[in-house]
């Protein structure tokens, strides 16, 4: 069946596609034993591009199309490509409507046409200009259907098609702070640069061998310099831009010689380099520069990039900056420097994208730099996720999150020029195909794009299947993990896989991460199900303490915790997560332990090291318990205990929420759905900040970034009752202040929040109350820049007074 749309002003061209999902019973051109036609005008990058296709079909049906340059008449089938003009002329009269270039398709875009020919068809795939060849050749190979010996292409397809957004890249970082980048020499960075283009990523941003960052990992195979050459030249080669992200991190470029000092480094890098098509200065994360002084520092920039680089373009983010900074920046934006190229909108800017592009002249096209590689502590965090899977999955572990980055994409892109993605490393590998996709089609289907995924790097025969599995780890961290019904229903889908899968698909890095992170899920899971039934156990005893006495149920409950710990929970899955970290190790050296991998830190997706954190308050309740054994007095044990197990009792008429919980924060106030707000500025998301020796409750959070408050709404109180607060403030950011209202009155004033956090206890203005109902509201003080966290509400308790 055939769609089309056409697009507005920023959409280059009509997309007109026929064919989809094929079943069946469809039709299908057998192009086993094709034969490429390759103009003898093409250039470079566009034989690079027949290679391509003719390669990756190789690899994947064993068959080698041989490619020839006239037309072969007694081919079974021909696949041509490149240049429209030459591939119209090749083809001659088969061509038939093909002839005339469909004037709505702009740069970079290609058309796929197929010929019956009867009974010897041909598929031509023409390119506006060489990208286009490229990109169509990619096309293509999504479209393929393929197996051992078998080459088939849905016999109903055809597509013209052109991009919607200009630029869709991604930043590839050869530095150790990644999870695998560091270990890929330049044949393996050919292979993913060549994967990215597939789905018409046109841009990849390098890195200098400075940064924040180690100077050395064990894993490279190359010095970094003469890696981020290699990768200009290869991306050059391709015909793909080369983006610079260079931080300037010297602590005062005020000073003149800092200043030559920089501007020398900057020249010796960017000079080497063989293509370089754009810098990016990130305005702070990391640097910290007023704009003040870092303007006029990147205009120097400006003038040492264009000797080696003269039509290369330079821009600017102002990330980090509080609102003093931001206004300063936009105060000279609107001087319109002629040396800068654009803005860019990134991690830890204070104004959303909409906002800043309100602010920021016309003249000066904004650029998208969304973090799709972290999950927590980032600017576009997992919604509902459970602390289980932070504690132990991490910030950088495997995650593909194709509906949610859907959503993202829709709500940030607008209003750009298109995205150049951050990346921390190969563990957002299905964000990246699905934000390069939707740069070329922001009407294109999810599922259709997870698709093609499994068709281009996986297989063609577990497609379907494989797409709904990555659709399944996505839904596995949506929720209350406990209650979560996709997490076997995913692992048992992957198994199957695992069992249907050839050993070629058993070792594909691709499928090893995906099957990876079923296993974790589940494995987390089913862990903390026992962990949480030994607390249990425990707090069962503890309630006893009246009957037992409160020394013997102290003894009775720490004996189970000990034993908990004594007998780690281990399961059927753990050695399989084992054998498939030393798998990914083995074919794309990613790193999922500091002690058998050299992973950089725990933090950066090492999460084999953490697989085993407790998933209960079990360090938390053992050390209370380990204080009333050094206290002798039974009474006193008494009153110990039970406050203890009733910690979150709110008393009679009181109520309670554990605002980082998904099942308790039954009052929290979430005045904006996730697709409106997938940044948080405007409603709560769920945060984590953990500490040795902190409840659970403290390690979770309800946390709102920048300006916007934190809330929760009681109803049903009694207007005669007198009503207190008690709240504690956790999170990981503790350099702010915090402020609470009831209503509109103040219930404290700007307060310091507590490096170590405790329960405070505060009145409610009666007035506040008199309606029956109540709106508690924090915020941290305005202004606030770097990533903007810190208005983080752990538990709240609304005490009515003369209850404990």
């Amino acid at each position: 069946m055939a769609t089309m749309h056409f697009r507005g002003a920023l959409g280059l061209g009509l997309v007109l596609v026929c064919g989809g999902l094929l079943r069946a019973d469809d039709a299908t051109i057998d192009l086993a034993r094709a034969v490429v036609v390759e103009p003898a005008t093409a250039t470079a990058a566009e034989k690079r591009a027949v290679r391509l296709l003719v390669d990756d079909v190789a690899r994947r049906s064993g068959v080698t199309w041989p490619v020839v340059q006239t037309w072969p008449d007694d081919a079974p089938a021909v696949v041509a490509v490149g240049a429209y003009a030459a591939v119209a002329d090749l083809a001659g009269p088969r061509g038939g409507a093909f002839a005339n270039l469909p004037r709505s398709i702009g740069p970079e875009g290609y058309r796929i046409h197929t010929e019956p020919g009867q009974g010897k068809p041909a598929v031509l795939v023409a390119g506006v200009d060489s990208r286009g060849v490229l990109f169509g050749a990619g096309r293509l190979l999504r479209e393929l259907r393929t197996s051992k010996g078998r080459i088939a292409l849905p016999a109903s397809f055809q597509i013209a098609t052109s991009p919607k957004y200009p630029l869709r890249g991604h930043q590839l970082g050869y530095r150790p702070k990644t999870n695998s980048y560091d270990a890929w020499d330049l044949p393996r960075w050919e292979r993913y640069i060549r994967d990215l283009a597939i789905f018409g990523a046109n841009a990849v941003e390098l890195l200098p061998p400075r940064t924040d960052d180690d100077a050395y990992s064990p894993h490279f195979p190359l010095p970094p310099m003469e890696m981020m050459v290699g990768m200009s030249k290869l991306l050059d080669d391709y015909g793909l831009d080369v983006w610079v992200w260079y931080p300037a991190m010297d602590p005062d470029y005020s000073k003149p010689e800092a200043v030559e000092a920089e501007l020398k480094q900057w020249d010796e890098v960017l000079s080497k380099l063989p293509r370089v098509d754009a810098v990016f200065v990130p305005g702070g994360d990391p640097g910290h520069t007023p704009p003040k002084v870092l303007m006029p520092f990147l205009e120097r920039v400006a003038g040492v990039l264009h000797r080696s680089h003269p039509k290369a373009a330079l821009w600017v983010s102002p990330q980090g900056f509080n609102q003093e900074w931001t206004d300063e920046f936009v105060a000279i934006l609107k001087q319109e420097p002629a040396w800068l190229a654009g803005v860019v909108h990134g991690p830890q800017v204070r104004l959303s994208m909409s906002d800043l592009r309100k602010a920021v002249p016309a003249r000066y096209p904004i650029r998208a730099y969304p973090d799709i590689t972290h999950n927590q502590q980032c600017q576009f965090p997992a919604p509902d996720w459970d602390l289980a899977f932070s504690n132990c999955e991490g910030r950088e572990s495997i995650n593909p999150r194709p509906t949610q980055q859907a959503a993202i994409f829709k709500y940030y892109q607008p209003g750009t020029i298109g995205s150049l993605t951050y990346s921390e490393g190969c563990n957002d590998d299905v964000n990246k195909c699905v934000w390069s996709a939707l740069g070329w089609d922001p009407d294109a289907d999810v599922a259709e794009i997870l698709r093609q995924y499994a068709r281009a790097y996986i297989d063609d025969a577990q497609a379907d299947r494989f797409a709904e599995g990555l659709l399944g780890l996505e839904r596995n961290w949506r929720g209350p993990i406990a209650t979560n019904p996709s997490i076997d229903k995913t692992l048992n889908l992957f198994r199957d896989l695992e069992n249907e899968a050839g050993l070629a698909t058993r070792a594909n890095w691709r499928f090893q991460q995906a099957v990876y992170r079923a296993y974790y899920d589940a494995y987390v899971r089913d862990r903390r199900a026992v962990e949480q039934d030994q607390e249990k156990q425990a707090y069962d005893v503890l309630r006893k303490y009246s009957s037992l006495g409160a020394g013997a149920a102290v003894e009775q409950a720490d004996a189970i915790l000990a034993k908990a710990a004594a007998e780690p929970f281990a399961g059927p899955l753990k050695a399989r997560l084992r054998a498939l970290a030393e798998d990914l190790f083995l074919s794309i050296g990613m790193q999922l332990s500091v002690p058998l991998y050299d992973a950089i830190g725990v933090d950066r997706g090492a999460n084999l090291d953490t697989i085993d954190v407790p998933l209960n308050d079990r360090l938390w309740l053992r050390a209370r318990l380990a204080e009333l054994k050094r206290n002798p007095n039974e009474a006193e044990q008494a009153d110990g205990v039970r406050a203890i197990v009733e910690r979150t009792d709110p008393g009679p008429g009181g109520f309670y929420d554990d605002l980082g919980d998904l099942a308790r924060q039954p009052h929290l106030v979430r005045p904006v759905d996730y697709a409106d707000d997938p940044d948080f500025r405007r409603s709560p998301v769920v945060g984590f900040g953990t500490r040795a020796g902190w409840p659970v409750a403290w390690s979770q959070n309800a946390q709102i970034v920048y300006d916007a408050p934190v809330q929760v709404h009681y109803d049903g109180l009694d207007p005669k009752a007198a009503y207190r607060v008690k709240v504690v403030y956790a999170g990981d950011s503790f350099r702010n202040k915090l402020r609470l209202d009831a209503d509109g009155e103040v219930v404290h004033d700007w307060l310091q929040k507590p490096v170590n956090p405790a329960p405070l206890e505060f009145a409610v203005p009666a007035k506040a109350t008199a309606d029956g109902s109540l709106t508690l509201s924090w915020r941290q003080e305005p202004g606030k820049g770097a990533n903007g966290r810190g208005n983080q509400i752990a538990e709240v308790w609304l005490l009515r007074n003369g209850s404990r």
